[in-house]
C-alpha cells in the first residue's frame, strides 16, 4: 500500500478543532461539499517549469511539502491555517502534482528534481531562511533538502517520515500483510493479477487497492477517513520516483534514499513526530529516529495514525507552536523575510 499522504478519494480535510463541536459540525458542512478556502496563490517559475504556491499569515516562513510522490498541497488545509497568526505558511504542489505543471513524459519526474525545485521555490520566493516540515514522502524531501541546504533551513519537522527505502520497504511489507489478514479476498485477487506479470501501477491493481478502507492503514479513527481531501494525487509521479511496483517493491529513486548516517550532522533544531497507530510509518521503525538523529525532539501522537493534524489537531497545534516559538540555537533573530503574497 502506497506511503501516500492522500489517495484519490473522500471529502476534505479538518482544521483544528480550537472551537469543539460547534465549529466541528461547521467544518463538516463545508468539507462535505469538498469546498476548500485556499489563501492567495500564483505560479512561481522554479527550475523552467512553474510550481503552484499559496501563501497565509506573516512572520517566519513554514513552507509546507506534502507526501506523495504525487499529492497536493490541499492535504494541509485547513489545519495550518490555525498557525498563520504567528508564522507565514506556504504551501505548494511539486512539479506534475495540483496546479503546478505537468511534465511532457514521466522520465521528468524525480525525487532530485523535487529537492531542486524546493530550493528553486525558496530563492523565487525570496526566503533567507525557512522552517521545513515534511509529511510522509514529503519528509523524505525534507531530509535531503536539509542535508543539502543547511544553510537555508531554519527549523525541520519530519511527520510521520521515512529515513531510508529499507524503512519503506518494511513498510510497504507491513501494508500487504493487513491486507493479507483483514481483506483475504481482495489478497486472493492481488495474486491472481500478480501471476500474470502485472506490478502495483497497473489499473486494474490499483482498483482493488482503492476498495480498501484507508482506516486499515492511516487512522487511529477510522471515521476520520472522511476528513481527507478529495483532490487526486498524480499516480505517474509516484510510480515514476516509487518504481512501477512500489506497493510490494520499492524501487525508482526511493530506493537509493537512506540519511540514517548523515541526520545526525544536520544542526538546526529538529523534530519528528510519529502516529502511534500510523501503519504506513511503523512506531517500530520511526522510533529509530532518535537512533539516527539524536539531537531532535520526538513526539509520539497516541490517538493518531499517519494524519496527527487530523487526528489530534489542539495536541498537534500545541507541539508545533511549543517548537516553532522557540529561539534558534544561538540565539540571533530570524534572517527569514517573507515572499511576495
Amino acid at each position: 500500500m502506497k506511503p501516500r499522504a492522500v489517495l484519490a478519494a473522500t471529502a476534505a480535510m479538518v482544521v483544528c478543532t480550537v472551537c469543539s463541536i460547534a465549529w466541528l459540525v461547521s467544518v463538516r458542512a463545508q468539507t462535505s461539499t469538498s469546498t476548500i478556502q485556499h489563501p492567495p496563490g500564483a505560479y512561481a517559475n522554479v527550475n523552467g517549469i512553474r510550481l503552484w504556491y499559496e501563501t497565509e499569515g506573516h512572520g517566519e516562513p513554514l513552507v509546507l511539502v506534502a507526501g506523495g510522490p504525487g499529492d497536493p498541497h490541499t492535504v494541509f488545509h485547513l489545519f495550518f491555517s490555525r498557525l498563520a497568526d504567528r508564522q507565514q505558511i506556504v504551501y505548494f504542489d511539486e512539479f506534475g502534482v495540483g496546479k503546478s505543471d505537468r511534465a511532457k513524459s514521466s522520465r521528468e519526474y524525480s525525487f532530485a528534481s523535487d529537492v531542486a525545485n524546493l530550493e528553486g521555490l525558496r530563492k523565487t520566493l525570496g526566503l533567507a531562511k525557512m522552517n521545513l516540515l515534511g509529511q510522509s514522502y514529503g519528509g523524505m524531501v525534507a531530509q535531503a533538502y536539509a542535508l543539502k541546504y543547511p544553510q537555508s533551513v531554519e527549523r525541520l519537522i519530519l511527520v510521520d517520515s521515512f529515513y531510508s527505502a529499507q524503512m519503506w520497504q518494511a513498510n510497504d511489507d507491513n501494508s500487504n500483510r493487513e491486507i493479507q489478514n483483514q481483506y483475504p479476498e481482495a489478497w486472493a485477487k492481488l495474486q491472481k493479477l500478480r501471476a500474470t506479470g502485472l506490478r502495483s501501477s497497473a489499473p486494474e491493481h490499483q482498483a482493488i487497492y482503492d476498495s480498501i478502507p484507508l482506516g486499515l492503514f492511516y487512522f487511529y479513527d477510522a471515521s476520520k477517513t472522511a476528513l481527507l481531501p478529495g483532490d487526486p494525487s498524480n499516480n505517474d509521479v509516484y510510480y515514476a520516483i516509487a518504481g512501477d511496483d512500489a506497493d510490494f517493491t520499492i524501487g525508482g529513486d526511493i530506493a537509493s534514499l537512506d540519511f540514517r548516517a548523515d541526520l545526525r550532522k544536520l544542526t538546526m533544531p529538529i523534530l519528528v513526530i510519529a502516529g502511534r497507530y500510523d501503519r504506513i510509518s511503523l512506531p517500530q521503525f520511526a522510533l529509530k529516529y532518535k537512533t539516527y538523529a539524536p539531537q531532535a525532539s520526538f513526539v509520539m501522537m497516541e490517538k493518531s495514525g499517519h494524519f496527527p493534524y487530523i487526528e489530534e489537531p489542539q495536541k498537534m497545534l500545541s507541539v508545533l507552536r511549543d517548537f516553532l516559538g522557540k529561539p534558534i540555537p544561538d540565539g540571533q533573530p530570524s534572517s527569514a523575510k517573507p515572499g511576495p503574497r
